[in-house]
């Protein structure tokens, strides 16, 4: 996984900035005044205009630091749409970060522009997943970037708060494309949670499942449609954070904290049956996502990770079968952020069938090669523990080798151990130092 320059970053973090200033410029043009209210001990900010019984107000957003900055210098940015579409092509072009096809761009701009992220409705799936490449600074892979759904996401409470809305969706749709359709609900066809145009693009509605799981519709006020209620959601887009969808000259949006993220989907994906297309994404997207928090990010995949196995023991479960079916580095960078042991998952095992070790120079380490759950574990012992344990002091790598060949059965009893039960230090690896041996060679009666 190549990671892109650091003026990537930097130049990402130049676009979000621009894109949330000229969102929030464009969504308040007209004359008017921003106004504060309190509910709950919380304080939350309007925009109002004109006076009397004309007097309106539009939902600006819960108040932080960076809303009052904004606030403060709302008359002051200026357009600025040509540096942001040069921004996105530097992004897309010389770095190879990831933009949606055309068609789902041009929906999600509109749907943007008629305020579904000032009213806190949140992007998941693969297209929020395609924002991390950016976010994170990494290039994922290809595989799991490809879709041809939108899926926005709301709370319900949330929805019914504001106290302001969008137009109604379809109507937002037939203004990208006229051929879009509402598609009524399997439970209630009366009720609308999904469009879809000519040529297979859907536009699916969703909120967090409340009680039973009876899967009626419900409505969202704020986002004037209704939405299909799903269970785990209500984790995933706790908290979300700003993105900018490379589309044009950058798409302000909202999408899930990456970390829940790829939590969601290890859990979801136990959900799946087997064999479906989708849950093979679901695992692919988790596993890229922990081998790049566990480096960049690893506090906050420990924190989504507690919180969600805090949940009770059906979410406990299905996070342990899906750590169970991501790849072993992927699985070891969770257990790493967490200090888990592998032992902990389900069914795993070290086991060996007599592959050819080599000595490595760079590394000067004796590797062999082991199997866990599917996946290749890199197994070695350094030359030192060779030394001072094994009698091959004075030896050349060849005499290195014959003699892990001679205690080749021991050897591998020690990696068995300590993958199984030690603190992970390098994800994918088990490496055998001279200071592990005595105790390694204690847990396995030797």
């Amino acid at each position: 996984m190549a990671v892109p320059p650091l003026v990537a970053q930097t130049t990402y973090a130049e676009l979000l900035e621009r894109c949330a200033n000229a969102a929030f410029n464009d969504a308040f043009t007209e004359g008017g005044a921003f106004t504060s209210k309190t509910l709950k001990g919380r304080k939350y900010w309007y925009f109002q205009t004109g006076t009397g019984a004309a007097r309106t107000q539009r939902y600006v957003g819960p108040e932080t630091p960076e809303l009052l900055d904004r606030i403060a210098h709302h008359t002051e940015t200026r357009d600025d749409e040509r540096e942001r579409r040069a921004l996105v092509s530097t992004l897309v072009r010389s770095f190879g970060l990831p933009r949606p096809i055309p068609e789902i761009g041009d929906v999600i701009a509109a749907l943007a522009k008629a305020g579904v992220f000032r009213l806190r409705g949140v992007l998941v799936g693969t297209v929020a997943y395609q924002t991390y490449a950016a976010m994170l600074g990494v290039r994922l892979s290809a595989a799991p970037l490809q879709t041809g759904d939108i899926d926005i996401a709301q709370f319900k409470n949330v929805s019914v708060a504001i106290g302001d809305s969008t137009p109604p969706v379809l109507e937002i749709l037939k203004e990208v494309d006229k051929t879009f359709r509402a598609i009524p609900h399997v439970v209630d066809g009366r009720r609308v949670t999904s469009y879809t145009a000519k040529g297979g693009l859907r536009v699916d509605f969703l909120t967090p499942n409340e009680g039973q799981e009876t899967g009626k519709p419900r409505a969202l006020p704020a986002l004037q449609t209704d939405a299909q209620p799903l269970r785990f959601l209500d984790f995933l887009i706790h908290d979300p954070e700003p993105a900018v969808i490379l589309h044009g000259a950058g798409i302000h949006v909202h999408v899930p904290a990456p970390a829940r993220y790829a939590v969601h989907k290890l859990i979801v994906s136990r959900r799946r049956p087997e064999g479906l297309a989708k849950r093979d994404k679901d695992l692919q997207q988790a596993d890229a996502l922990f081998e790049v928090l566990g480096q960049k990010r690893p506090n906050e995949l420990r924190l989504a990770w507690q919180e969600a196995y805090k949940r009770g023991p059906s979410w406990r479960e299905l996070l342990n079968e899906g750590l169970a079916a991501v790849s072993g580095t992927g699985r070891d960078w969770v257990l790493k952020a967490i200090d888990g042991r592998r032992s902990a998952i389900a069914d795993i095992d070290l086991t060996f069938n007599n592959p050819p070790p080599r000595y490595d120079f760079s590394r000067d380490v004796v590797t062999f090669v082991g199997q866990a759950l599917g996946s290749s574990v890199s197994c070695e012992i350094s030359r030192e523990a060779l030394d001072d344990h094994f009698g091959t002091n004075g030896l050349d790598q060849k005499g290195r080798v014959e003699a892990f060949l001679k205690n080749r059965s021991r050897i591998e009893l020690m990696a068995h151990a300590k993958y199984l039960s030690w603190p992970i230090e390098e994800p994918g690896t088990v490496l055998i130092k001279t200071m592990d041996v005595q105790n390694l060679l204690k847990e396995i009666g030797s």
